[in-house]
C-alpha cells in the first residue's frame, strides 16, 4: 500500500544519519534515477490522446502537467513510494566499501 507522499518513513529518518558518504551519495543517485523513471512512466501515459486540442488542452497546460509530473516524482522518489530507489540502492550497496574501511 503507498502512504502519503509527505509523510516520512521511521526508518529512513534514523538510518539517514548513519549513512557514509559513499552510501548517502548512492541513496541521492538511486533515488535521482527513480525520479526518472516516475517522469518517464508519467509522459508514456500522457503520449495517448483521448482528447482534441483545445485552448484549455494547449501549451500552457502541458506545461503545467510537466512541472506537476517533475514534483510528483521527485517527492515519489525521495518518500520510496515505487520502491525503485531503495532497490537500486541495496544491489548497488554491495560494492561500496564497509563502514571503517578506507
Amino acid at each position: 500500500m503507498i502512504g502519503p507522499l509527505n509523510s516520512a518513513r521511521p526508518s529512513a529518518i534514523g538510518a539517514a544519519a548513519a549513512l557514509t558518504p559513499e552510501q548517502a551519495e548512492l541513496r541521492k543517485a538511486a533515488e535521482g534515477f527513480e525520479a526518472i523513471m516516475v517522469r518517464k512512466m508519467l509522459e508514456s501515459a500522457r503520449a495517448a490522446k483521448f482528447t482534441e486540442e483545445t485552448p484549455l488542452t494547449g501549451g500552457a497546460m502541458k506545461q503545467y502537467e510537466t512541472m506537476r509530473d517533475e514534483h510528483f516524482a521527485d517527492i515519489a522518489a525521495k518518500s520510496g513510494a515505487f520502491g525503485f530507489a531503495r532497490s537500486i540502492e541495496a544491489s548497488l550497496a554491495q560494492y561500496l566499501p564497509a563502514k571503517g574501511d578506507s
